[in-house]
């Protein structure tokens, strides 16, 4: 891993794609309404939803699916079930998705790394991102949170740094995976502040938060869901977040940006899948329902205590997001040198 030679703005890119350029589908949606009758003879749907989500449970992965899918099983009238297939960074349960039948009975939880930078990472990756599926409603998005053990020395992102620099490569960042957002946002970070780290990746949040809070790691970028009871216990130490503006839950946090480093900023997202054949009446069908759940007060304040959003896109602004998505990320590993094992 190396230093970027010049600096990757990476300001958001959610202005092109505001909530006024949904789809009338989305922009119709009313809170609360049950969807309309069922789609044509198949009346899909007609069984259960299988909901593949790529990681192991426990993560804001798992628990933000499963925040959302008990809404939208209710207004699909079937249950919503959560499948979770962890492995190589989430690429294992993301083919498994791009192989199942196309009939709308499979969906699977999209996130920036199984979208954006696994292909980039994976020289094999048994999927493509961009050919296998179709993107049908965004789900979140959300800032994350530099934490370190707190036997560490540093308490600030600049102490943080000075330590970095005078023992380059001996500090160690734990990660859920390699391409993950927990992944990324520390390649992003080293690369920004010119400094080196060594990385440690797991198969999940749990396994590496478990390992920084036992002094086997030094630091680690994960999501306030994950995290929160450890900081609560004071056996993990808030750093900084990623977000561009501090998170309500930990208003003293600065973010990076403030630190000195506002190229560091980012902001994981995540978004609902279909293999792409699935026909257009049910993927629409989908988005309504999606749409319909993020907007369920329940949902949104739930999020909100996690430090998400929901993203509200679906149909061509969703597809043009995580083109632009796609896009930005490659230049990210490229540049950094990242690479998967």
């Amino acid at each position: 891993m190396h230093a970027m030679p010049r600096r990757v703005a990476l300001t958001t890119l959610l202005a092109p794609f505001a909530p006024a350029a949904l789809p009338a589908i989305a922009q119709a949606q009313a809170q609360g309404q049950p969807l309309g009758p069922p789609l044509g003879q198949a009346a899909w749907p007609s069984r259960s939803i299988n909901w593949v989500v790529p990681f192991t449970p426990g993560g804001i992965t798992d628990t933000s699916s499963r925040l959302v899918a008990q809404p939208l099983g209710a207004l699909l009238g079937q249950q919503v079930i959560i499948d979770n297939r962890p492995g190589a960074g989430g690429a294992i349960g993301t083919e498994a998705a791009a192989r199942a039948t196309a009939d709308g009975y499979t969906i699977l939880y999209g996130t920036q790394g199984t979208m954006a930078t696994n292909p980039v990472l994976y020289r094999n990756l048994r999927y493509d991102a961009a050919r296998d599926f179709v993107a049908v409603h965004g789900l979140t998005q959300t800032p994350l949170l530099l934490v370190a053990n707190p036997d560490r020395p540093f308490r600030t992102l600049r102490e943080l740094v000075a330590e970095a620099k005078r023992r380059p490569g001996e500090l160690t960042f734990a990660t859920s995976g390699i391409g993950t957002g927990t992944h990324m946002a520390a390649e992003l970070f080293m690369a920004e502040a010119g400094v080196q780290l060594t990385h440690v990746p797991y198969t999940g949040s749990a396994a590496a938060l478990n390992d920084l809070v036992g002094g086997r790691t030094d630091l680690m970028f994960d999501y306030l869901v994950s995290t929160r009871a450890y900081l609560e216990a004071n056996r993990l130490r808030p750093i900084a977040t990623t977000g561009p503006e501090r998170m309500p839950a930990l208003p003293e946090l600065p973010t990076v940006g403030e630190a000195g480093w506002p190229h560091a900023s980012t902001t994981s997202w995540s978004a609902i899948m279909a293999p792409i054949a699935t026909p257009a009446p049910i993927v629409a069908r989908l988005a309504e329902g999606l749409g319909q759940a993020l907007r369920e007060r329940r949902v949104v304040e739930t999020l909100a205590a996690t430090g998400s959003t929901p993203l509200l896109l679906a149909g061509a602004p969703l597809q043009g997001f995580i083109a632009q998505e796609i896009a930005r990320w490659r230049e990210v590993v490229e540049r950094s040198g990242a690479k998967a094992g």
